[in-house]
């Protein structure tokens, strides 16, 4: 009998048995429709062979797609993120895939399928060397790309669904463009990806459900903003797109693209290790820059002499202004020197629970009371002291009567009221947002950047915490024109990551960086994984956080911190360190204790690689 290895979007590592009928042929790679328990459910052939049973296998039921979809290659691929991830194949070549759409071609088991050997896109000959990926940075990175790609072919990862739009429009001019994203309709996802495996299409662009999009031998992948954690939206797969394009890169022996003004540490690391190639340009003019000391000032407003003065001069030249502020304020920090409360071994930013005045670490789970002065000048003014975007704008409208100004704040309203936000804030003179205020504006579009208390982003208890702050600040030096300004008020005005984003000075910064991350073991040099534990009872959660943390303990090649409390009821979280192997080290670990449960018995979810850290 012809037995086929089907794979469903269900939360199990094994896929299904069916018998496939004498009259039928399907492929590596091919979508079928197939019984599964009580239902029929659409699902990926992983595997098929030849096979002697006794007893009986249920039929597939018919065919989804006329031809496979993905390629032997691809599902090994496929595989592999599976396993790095420590998500269900079946999950992850479900989020990789267009959806299948039910058209005429959908055919009965009985019709007959497609030969697998006509529609393999074929990769690159075993003899060619794998070329390094190659890192684009400094002013003009995407004009730079789009003159490599030129005419395709090639496939363009992107972080959201609006970068897809731009950088569709941007593609069409050399060619027709095949969207891979979910700002296409579903039925133009599935002609897309049919025409990237007929040759038909050259050029495509698409979020990470293009990832394993089949293309030809000559192609290249590009990843664009790869630093962005847009790249690992929430669910399966659960590994970020610029791991899997760099591994499908190798695989295939395809050239790799990477763009961003501040990469990620992982990806400059590599480059700085050789393993991928830092193509440099000329960094760009660069706005005058200036640090306005905080410590011991602020309380009252918060806008220090030196951005008042610049936000005067801004509006009288008729120029835009952008003040950004954080809603975030979680650890404490003192007043007086600007010495940020962190933990002792881990060396990330101490959450302050405001209720019980307590101090507790995100990593190692250690708790303890909020010390009553500051540990480095013996202050008293210790406080998770900020200014939010409601404050800012009411400060800004009693100094500037006569100026436009709105609030804009995409990441936390939805809907109409959001629209009006972006509405009031195209009009406006003077912006006053978060991080996500500047995709209002282009390349040199604004006469003035202004941070109010970027220290509230050193202070997320996050070790990531330095990476995202100079990125934010890079990217708002970008949009601010050669003549303008930026201007940082901070309570630590010489900490390395004010000081390289003002001198332009990114070696300087990956330098700092990677030299912590290396003593303490933080990614790139360690891998990272947050193991949650839920349950709906006090007990149960308990238990099973104990089963937990007594297999993990068993495997002296990892550390693993003691249970630390989530922000949410009825959930505990442990953070794991180790080696390149650490998640076939935890699937091995686990593997007892993640057993099919029922809901009362708790749940245990893992998160490989978390690049937005749980506070």
């Amino acid at each position: 009998m012809i037995v086929a290895d089907v794979a469903f979007d269900v939360p199990l590592a094994h896929p299904f048995s069916y018998r496939v009928p004498d009259d039928c042929r399907v492929a590596i790679g091919q979508r079928v429709m197939a019984p599964l328990g009580r239902a029929e459910r659409t699902g990926v052939v992983v595997g098929v062979r030849e096979e002697r049973r006794d007893e009986p296998l249920k039929s597939l039921l018919r065919l989804v797609d006329g031809a496979p979809v993905l390629d032997a290659g691809a599902v090994d691929l496929a595989r592999w993120v599976a396993a790095q991830s420590l998500s269900s194949l079946g999950s992850t070549l479900a989020a990789l895939l267009p959806g299948a759409v039910v058209t005429e071609r959908e055919q009965a088991v009985k019709g007959g399928g497609a030969d697998a050997e006509g529609t393999r896109v074929r990769v690159r000959s075993t003899g060619m060397a794998t070329p390094k990926p190659e890192l684009l940075v400094g002013a003009g990175r995407e004009t730079r790309l789009l003159e490599r790609i030129g005419g395709g072919p090639a496939l363009v990862i992107v972080p959201d669904v609006d970068a897809a739009a731009r950088w569709a429009q941007r593609l069409a001019k050399r060619g027709p463009v095949a969207r891979l994203d979910s700002g296409a309709d579903e039925n133009e996802r599935a002609s897309a990806w049919a025409a990237l495996r007929s040759g038909t299409a050259a050029l495509a662009v698409g979020t990470r459900s293009a990832l394993l999009a089949p293309l030809p031998a000559d192609a290249s992948v590009a990843v664009i903003d790869e630093h962005e954690a847009a790249h690992k939206p929430p669910g399966p797969p659960r590994l970020h797109s610029r791991d899997i394009v760099l591994e499908r890169g190798a695989r295939e022996r395809r050239p790799v693209l990477l763009t961003s003004a501040t990469p990620s540490v992982e990806m400059w690391w590599r480059a700085d290790s050789g393993r991928a190639d830092l193509a440099h340009a000329d960094p760009g003019a660069w706005p005058a820059a200036q640090v306005a000391d905080t410590r011991g000032i602020l309380r009252r407003e918060p806008l220090t002499p030196t951005l008042a003065r610049a936000v005067r001069e801004t509006l009288a030249a008729g120029r835009r202004v952008l003040l950004v502020v954080s809603r975030l304020s979680s650890a404490l920090a003192c007043d007086e020197c600007g010495e940020i409360l962190r933990c002792p071994e881990c060396v990330i930013a101490l959450t302050y629970a405001r209720a019980t005045r307590t101090l507790g670490c995100r990593v190692c789970g250690r708790v303890a009371p909020a010390p009553e002065t500051c540990p480095a000048c013996g202050g008293r003014r210790l406080s998770p002291f900020g200014w939010g975007a409601e404050r800012v704008e009411h400060a800004v409208r009693r100094r500037f009567a006569d100026a436009r100004v709105a609030r804009y704040d995409p990441d936390a309203t939805r809907g109409t009221r959001a629209d009006a936000q972006r509405r009031a804030a195209v009009n406006a003179q003077v912006v006053i947002g978060t991080r996500g205020a500047l995709r209002l504006f282009g390349r040199g579009a604004l006469g003035l950047a202004g941070f109010v208390t970027p220290d509230q982003l050193l202070r997320l208890p996050d070790f990531r915490a330095g990476e995202r702050l100079f990125s934010l600040l890079w990217a708002a030096a970008e949009r601010v024109a050669a003549d303008g300004a930026l201007v940082l008020q901070s309570q630590s005005p010489g900490h390395y990551v004010i000081d390289a984003a003002v001198r332009q000075d990114r070696a300087a910064f990956y330098r700092h960086e990677l030299k912590f991350r290396g003593e303490l073991g933080y990614p790139p040099f360690r891998r990272l994984a947050i193991v949650t534990v839920s349950a709906r009872t006090a007990g149960e959660l308990r238990r099973v956080t104990d089963d937990v943390a007594a297999a993990l303990a068993t495997d002296r090649d990892i550390t693993a911190y003691p249970p630390a409390p989530d922000r949410r009821d009825r959930r505990r979280r442990i953070v794991v360190k180790g080696r390149e192997d650490l998640a076939a080290r935890l699937a091995v670990i686990l593997l007892d204790v993640r057993r099919p449960r029922s809901r009362s018995q708790g749940t245990i979810e893992v998160e490989m690689d978390p690049v937005e850290w749980p506070t």
